[in-house]
């Protein structure tokens, strides 16, 4: 049997920045209730401050516009999403959002299941993200689906 030798890929990790005004409320949001686990806390000069959550695992969905148009009829009802949109995937996306929107989070679209089989919703965080929770409804299989 052949040995490959595996060439580590040249990203290492995707991180997406987020400018907030409430600061206090964004931490909040997705560190506390969305459940995302804090790594790192730094603070510097002027009251600057970063915090930087643990996503899971990070993917960058490519869509042309069709797509994206299908996502939203499928999500939304046809409301056109953001030109940027975060999808976390969550144990339960009922409880999720109405956790998310108890903290903050404005409901475009409650959770629905989608064709790829997974249970799906979409808000506004409080700092303009919009936002997809799906749950996987089918937990052994890899996700592939759109979010």
């Amino acid at each position: 049997m052949n040995s490959i030798e595996r060439i580590p890929p040249p990203v290492r990790q995707l991180r997406l920045v987020v400018e907030t005004e409430d600061y206090e409320a964004a931490v909040t949001f997705y560190r506390d209730v969305l459940g995302l686990v804090e790594r790192e806390v730094i603070q510097g000069e002027g009251d600057a401050r970063i915090t930087i959550l643990e996503a899971g695992r990070a993917t960058l969905e490519l869509s042309n516009p069709a797509q994206v148009r299908m996502i939203d009829q499928v999500e939304a009802d046809g409301q056109p999403s953001a030109k940027l949109r975060v999808a976390f995937e969550v144990e339960d996306s009922q409880t999720a959002t109405r956790d998310l929107v108890a903290a903050g989070g404005t409901l475009i679209a409650e959770p629905r299941e989608t064709p790829w089989r997974s249970l799906n919703s979409r808000l506004t965080a409080p700092d303009g993200l919009q936002i997809t929770l799906f749950q996987e409804l089918d937990p052994a299989a890899e996700p592939s689906g759109p979010e």
